[in-house]
């Protein structure tokens, strides 16, 4: 753990360095931007944001250089002549990877999505170029239960306005009831919209009543926020925040969740596979070879790059429409799990 920790407390810095070498002329360029407000806005969520993505890397390292410093100093031979099986051997290996992964999960699925927010608010105000579409949503449709849809031309989050706003209800297949407007505004005070130029049509049997009017002030189970529909906020829920937001969606009609659903399993995917290159590690590491550390740290660093690899693939493969995400998700997992079983059973002999 205190090998983890170290290579842990390696990494960070030089990922901090790198981004401030790339960030330097944009502090810069705000002058009211003083030091203390970017290293508690920025560099601290930067850091848990980080540390946390660094953590199986860290200890896969970790594992490589402390199981390589037994090997080469004969400890393990020792343990292997007192009759110390390989699966005992890796009790205390398991006890710290089911420690790395506890904090892995605390922290994916509760404490850097409170973090990725703050930072890419910052990020936003600071570093990005804010471009007029970004405020804005066209053709939006959203299906609220069962029985009733809503519809939008365009609405700018800017303005807080919309235009050709429309809301019907379904009784089965038949319309009972549709609501039109050229404009609707949201008023954040009241939670409440404001229809302008609106007309009602409700349908009867046997016959139909319109009304219309000039404005109209009315609340209905939506608000602006569930008009984004942006894979980048996925990052930015907790866990049970992002749960619910998922099976609302899906009950209001919204076709691809994928991308939201890949953030969620991975959230769980990526700290298990630390017991995995836990596995690998160690296999690997176990016994001494001509090049001692140096041959291990090689091999095991082009292995997890290649698990990296393959985690990303299979993180934009996932968030395809009509494809399965959790299963994407976990095929690293699956595919490295075959090959930790293949090493740890090569090992035992």
């Amino acid at each position: 753990m205190v090998t983890f920790l170290f290579t842990l407390l390696i990494l960070i810095p030089i990922a901090v360095a790198i981004d401030i070498s790339q960030r330097v002329d944009k502090f810069l360029a705000h002058s009211d931007l003083s030091v203390g407000q970017i290293i508690d806005e920025y560099y601290k969520n930067f850091i848990i944001y980080y540390a946390n993505t660094f953590m199986p890397l860290a200890l896969f390292i970790a594992v490589i250089l402390f199981t390589s410093k037994l090997s080469s100093n004969t400890e393990i031979v020792a343990m292997t002549n007192a009759r110390i099986s390989f699966t005992r051997f890796l009790y205390p290996y398991m006890i710290g990877a089911t420690l790395v992964t506890a904090m892995a999960l605390a922290m994916n699925h509760f404490v850097v999505p409170k973090s990725s927010k703050e930072r890419k608010k910052f990020e936003k105000e600071f570093f990005n170029k804010k471009r007029w579409k970004d405020d804005i949503v066209e053709n939006f449709s959203l299906q609220l239960n069962d029985s009733t849809y809503m519809y939008l031309k365009s609405y700018s989050f800017k303005s807080s306005q919309g235009s050709y706003f429309s809301i019907e209800n379904y009784k089965g297949i038949e319309l009972v009831q549709k609501l039109t407007s050229d404009n609707i505004r949201w008023i954040e005070k009241d939670s409440t919209f404001k229809l302008t130029r609106y007309k009602l049509r409700k349908i009867y049997e046997d016959r139909d009543s319109i009304s219309s009017g000039i404005t109209l002030d009315t609340t209905f189970a939506f608000t602006p926020k569930d008009f984004l529909y942006k894979s980048a906020l996925a990052q930015e829920m907790p866990s049970d925040e992002l749960s619910a937001f998922i099976k609302i969606s899906k009950k209001r009609g919204v076709k691809n969740l994928n991308a939201y659903l890949v953030e969620f399993h991975k959230r769980t995917s990526l700290p298990i596979a630390s017991y995995i290159l836990t596995i690998i590690a160690v296999a690997l590491a176990f016994k001494k070879k001509r090049g001692g550390i140096g041959v291990n740290l090689g091999v095991g660093v082009s292995i997890m790059f290649v698990y990296v690899f393959f985690l990303k693939v299979a993180e934009v493969l996932g968030a395809v429409a009509g494809v399965n995400p959790l299963l994407y998700v976990w095929i690293p997992n699956i595919v490295f799990g075959l090959l930790a079983l293949y090493l740890y059973l090569n090992a035992k002999k």
